[in-house]
């Protein structure tokens, strides 16, 4: 169940910075225009004179107008324009009593703008000063903010939670019980602490969650920390590791003062293989940068003073990359396995993901819990959500058991290609395929039964041939094995039987990679081979360089007999599975004539296809 994070720090959105550079920017057009507008709106020069001069130009004819603002004459001189000459005269007395020819010229007088010409030169004056003052605020904030972000930049990055109103439990964790009673204990750490202080019992360092993605880890540590009513420090194993050396060990010694000064509380740190796998790898010498991080968590963890109540939980799907050191006693206590749910799990998880949908009374979640097996939680969100979509596709008012059926085989084998177009040569080739598939796999006794044929074609595959076991298992015998290598081949030895081995296609590529890494696993991995048997020659593929670098720990020699051991398993599975054709060919032809007629058959229709098939003696194994 997914939640959303209580956001602690308030960081200005993208609106309010995208706002504050357009202010910016207005501002910056604002100052030009005003320049502008002060450049063309600058008063003329006009040469000065005096008044004595200008009563006597006057009188003599030589000017056109003049213009009285106060004090100050405005002259024009005949056969221009504009004003050229200025004058001051007595305000208090007229023109006429200091000896001016009213006749000579044109004579306008002009009320005082003197206020108005000092608001304006005011204005031009302090605006331009204003807007350029607010700008280097505007700058120097961003450089501020850019400067707290390099001073940040050794700081923890993690989220915290425990706020929130609707915190998780685990109540609302379905399947996982094992894990959740192991981690119960911890939760009661964190409330009752005197509880085990009192018989000299100490806190758990650390609890590291192991398991397949999907399966809940990240969920099982909200919910601790929910349970135990105590802030959750929340931050990704790649979030310490950054180009700059001594970044990533800055980043936890900050994560574990904010842990202690907020004790009792939880630090999770998912995917901590990131940051945590085993040092002397040689990759990045001894300054190596994750290196640093990890020695710095090795000092943190070992240093937590008594009474702290700080625990550490960690996530991974590759504990096996992990350095020792991180996994000894006294740093991570605990390890809580948590593996994919069982029949009786997927069905409760199910439940939990459909309770908010609305469902049709026919829908049989237990039988789809059956058909899933092997999926994760998360696998198991994502039918429940598929379904609710081709519910919505089709215009169902609630999920029926098709949708239901139809999302699972969506999620599991990928979806319908119905828009291919397929020759009838091509139909009919893969119709012999796929029920060469399912005949070999129906006769074998320890082979698991048909789910469905289909010829239609699904994600990357021209048909699908499902056999799906009939519960759960934890162990896989050589007869399986065998079985299941037949089973794989049977698609191409049908073809071969029917059309001739010169029609072959390359419809059975990816069934013959399948049974080529199937049959080495059987030989390196699990020690079945008949020269090799009880021998196992597994290499470890978590670290790279050790791949690159070491030799393999078996001689050229061994390498031929594995070689050899392979062929044979594949050899024998190709004999077994013609065998079996051979001796049902009718029963072949039936249920390819039911494929390319419906082109989708389900268990049922394919017993009653295949019914009466026998198993021959050679095929049998003893």
């Amino acid at each position: 169940m997914d939640r959303k994070p209580h956001n602690q720090g308030r960081k200005p959105s993208p609106n309010n910075r995208r706002s504050i550079k357009n202010a910016g920017f207005v501002a910056l057009i604002l100052l030009f225009l005003l320049i502008i507008f002060a450049a063309y709106n600058q008063p003329s020069t006009l040469k000065e004179i005096n008044a004595t001069q200008a009563t006597s130009d006057n009188n003599a004819g030589k000017y056109s107008s003049i213009l009285v603002v106060n004090n100050e004459l405005e002259i024009t001189l005949k056969g221009q324009n504009h004003a050229t000459l200025k004058a001051y005269v007595d305000p208090n007395t007229g023109l006429k009593s200091q000896g001016f020819n009213t006749t000579k010229s044109s004579i306008t007088y002009k009320a005082s703008t003197s206020s108005s010409s000092a608001l304006l030169n005011f204005a031009s004056t302090v605006v331009p000063i204003l807007l350029i003052g607010g700008l280097l605020y505007f700058m120097l904030r961003s450089a501020q903010g850019q400067g707290n972000q390099a001073l940040s930049f050794g700081k923890s990055k993690a989220r915290l939670y425990g706020n929130e109103k609707d915190k998780m439990t685990f109540a609302e964790i379905a399947g996982s019980n094992e894990a959740k009673q192991d981690l119960e204990e911890v939760v009661e750490f964190l409330k009752f602490p005197k509880k085990f202080a009192s018989l000299g019992a100490r806190i758990p360092k650390g609890v590291l969650l192991v398991g397949p993605p999907g399966t809940g880890k990240t969920m099982l540590a909200r919910a601790v920390a929910g349970e135990a009513n105590v802030p959750f420090f929340s931050i990704s194993g790649s979030e310490f590791v950054e180009m700059f050396v001594g970044v990533g060990a800055s980043r936890v010694r900050d994560l574990f003062a904010k842990a202690k000064k907020n004790a009792p509380c939880i630090i999770f740190v998912d995917e901590i293989d990131a940051v945590g796998r085993r040092r002397g790898s040689g990759m990045g010498g001894g300054h190596d940068e994750r290196e640093q991080t990890l020695n710095q968590i090795l000092v943190e963890m070992d240093g937590f003073e008594q009474g702290q109540n700080v625990i550490v939980l960690a996530a991974t799907n590759r504990s096996d990359v992990l350095d020792p050191a991180l996994l000894r006693p006294g740093r991570f206590d605990r390890r809580v396995n948590i593996d994919l749910p069982d029949r009786k799990d997927r069905e409760a998880i199910l439940k939990v993901h459909f309770v908010k949908k609305p469902l049709a009374k026919n829908v049989d979640l237990d039988s789809l819990a059956a058909k899933a097996a092997g999926s994760s939680g998360a696998d198991l969100a994502n039918i429940a959500n598929e379904a609710a979509i081709i519910a919505a596709r089709n215009s169902h008012n609630e999920i029926t058991q098709h949708d239901v059926t139809e999302a699972f085989e969506r999620v599991a084998i990928g979806p319908e290609r119905k828009t291919k177009i397929m020759t009838d040569t091509d139909k009919m080739t893969t119709a012999y395929h796929e029920a060469g598939h399912a005949l070999v796999g129906h006769v074998l006794p320890d082979s698991d039964p048909v789910h469905k044929v289909t010829i239609i074609p699904r994600g990357g595959t021209g048909g699908v041939t499902w056999f799906i076991p009939p519960e759960d298992r934890s162990f896989v015998s050589l007869i399986q094995f065998k079985d299941m290598l037949a089973r794989g081949l049977g698609g191409r030895i049908a073809e071969e039987v029917v059309l001739g081995k010169d029609r072959i296609t390359t419809g059975a590529g990816n069934d013959l990679q399948h049974a080529a890494e199937l049959a080495r696993d059987m030989i390196v991995n699990q020690g079945m081979g008949k020269k090799l048997r009880d021998q196992v020659f597994h290499v470890d593929d978590g670290m790279m360089l050790d791949r690159l670098v070491h030799e393999r720990e078996y001689s050229d020699e061994t390498a031929k007999v594995i070689d050899e051991e392979v062929e044979s398993l594949i050899t024998e599975a190709a004999n077994r599975a013609r065998v079996v054709i051979k001796a049902n060919l009718d029963k072949l032809e039936d249920l390819k004539k039911r494929l390319l007629d419906k082109e989708t058959v389900d268990a049922e229709e394919v017993a009653k296809s295949l019914h009466g098939a026998k198993l021959p003696a050679a095929a049998a194994l003893y």
